[in-house]
């Protein structure tokens, strides 16, 4: 370290960009302090408990391109293998479509052969797909300029759009295709077909995400040194001459450096006592949010569907997967949707009857059931809006001392940026403690 002071940095906020920080800081040897102003870390990527049961504030899958992801969960003592079941990439929309990647095969290769065996499309919507995937190849991935994804697949048939691209959209970036970034699509297309056929894989959790990310990373936070304050809100920033100062309730901490990992429209809060800093608030408040909702069925135990993670198209859910098969959790089914619709308009318990009368008509063994129980969660801002050329706040602000981190930050280079993901939100962390630690 060439400087003399060595750093004392505060990370405000305990979601997957605040943890994959504070991670790398103690990693590294620097005394990290990270305040959480709720009673639980992980954000939105945390298990709640009902009806006895554990449960996922949303369901997610990672990808096996998510790279720095796995990094954080290795380093954190998570046995990957086991903690994650890793599935070559298979979407399958009962009854309607079916892609598998050709396992047999290098990439890019192994998916470019399954979109032509592809089931439930033309020879025409096949080859469609092809020749759009590989144009992409030749283009590296990359536009000269950001348009609405709907735009750039102006040529595709309609029916490959409902059945592939639009839910790959929903699922990557939980934005429209009408408003949703090609770019940012892009990089994911990018990242996980075009290097490893690994990259492809479906990695479904096998525990609730606090199990999975969050409790590791706090014991590998406190086991390195740390510190960790949960239902403890930083008030206010203020800079000091050789730092920064939190004002938290009833008391006041010093710092050398501070990385905020808040969700975006908590950000004005904290930098409104700084002078200058109103173009990144501006930033901040700008961004647009759409929601996530999944809902929870729970079924007898003898209940179970061909598949961990079946597609649903033409119906208000999405993606439905069985616990059962992914957590022990038998009989349960988690449906997400991605996005805004008219979901939005039902009550909870009319959208849970709702998406349980929708099962009934893809899969033949609920016909006869009904749920004992279910839950729904709706997260009304769980991700940005990942929209054309969308100004987003980077990691610096005009305060050297102070760093933004989340999936929500941007890298400067748009071919860089990820969509509200998890991966995203840990790239950042990892970036802003790199920082830290390369300038000292």
């Amino acid at each position: 370290m060439g400087s003399q002071l060595a750093p004392r940095v505060a990370v405000i906020g305990g979601g997957c960009a605040g943890l994959a920080t504070a991670v790398r800081l103690t990693e590294a040897g620097i005394q990290t302090s990270l305040f959480e102003s709720s009673h639980q870390l992980g954000g939105r990527a945390r298990g709640i408990t009902w009806q006895d049961t554990t449960l996922d504030n949303g369901q997610h899958i990672l990808l096996g391109a998510y790279a720095q992801t796995l990094q954080l969960l290795r380093a954190c003592g998570v046995d990957v293998e086991s903690a994650l079941l890793r599935l070559p990439l298979k979407l399958e929309i009962p009854g309607k479509f079916s892609l598998a990647s050709q396992s047999s095969l290098p990439a890019p290769f192994h998916i470019l052969v399954g979109l032509l065996q592809a089931q439930g499309l033309s020879l025409r919507e096949r080859l469609a797909a092809v020749r759009f995937m590989a144009s992409l190849r030749l283009k590296r991935f990359s536009l000269p300029k950001d348009i609405a994804l709907q735009q750039l697949l102006a040529n595709q048939p309609p029916r490959l759009i409902s059945m592939l691209w639009e839910p790959l959209c929903l699922a990557a970036l939980n934005t429209p295709i009408t408003t949703a970034s090609a770019q940012a699509f892009l990089n994911v297309l990018r990242d996980s077909f075009a290097d490893k056929k690994s990259d492809s894989d479906l990695l479904l959790p096998r525990a609730d995400l606090s199990t999975l990310i969050a409790e590791p990373a706090a014991k590998f936070i406190k086991s390195h040194g740390g510190k960790i304050y949960l239902n403890t809100a930083v008030e206010s920033l203020r800079t000091l001459e050789h730092g920064i100062e939190l004002q938290l309730k009833g008391e006041r901490q010093d710092f050398s450096h501070v990385i905020i990992a808040t969700s975006p429209f908590r950000v004005a809060g904290l930098l409104a006592s700084l002078p200058g800093t109103d173009h990144i608030v501006s930033q901040c408040q700008s961004l647009q949010y759409q929601p996530i909702y999944t809902i929870y069925l729970q079924y007898s135990p003898e209940i179970a569907l061909p598949q961990a993670m079946q597609g649903l198209t033409g119906k208000l859910g999405q993606w439905v997967f069985d616990r059962g098969q992914l957590y022990g959790q038998a009989g349960l089914l988690a449906i997400v949707i991605s996005a805004e619709g008219k979901h939005q308009a039902l009550t909870q318990s009319d959208l849970a009857l709702k998406l349980h009368q929708e099962l009934q008509t893809v899969f033949p063994v609920l016909l006869k059931t009904t749920p004992l129980w279910h839950k729904v969660i709706a997260e009304k801002r769980a991700t940005f809006a990942c929209t054309v050329a969308q100004e987003r706040p980077g990691q610096a602000t005009m305060y050297p001392a102070i760093q933004l981190a989340g999936d929500y930050v941007g890298t400067g280079n748009p071919l860089l940026d990820y969509p509200a993901t998890i991966e995203g939100a840990i790239r950042s962390g990892f970036q802003a403690a790199k920082n830290i630690i390369n300038s000292h």
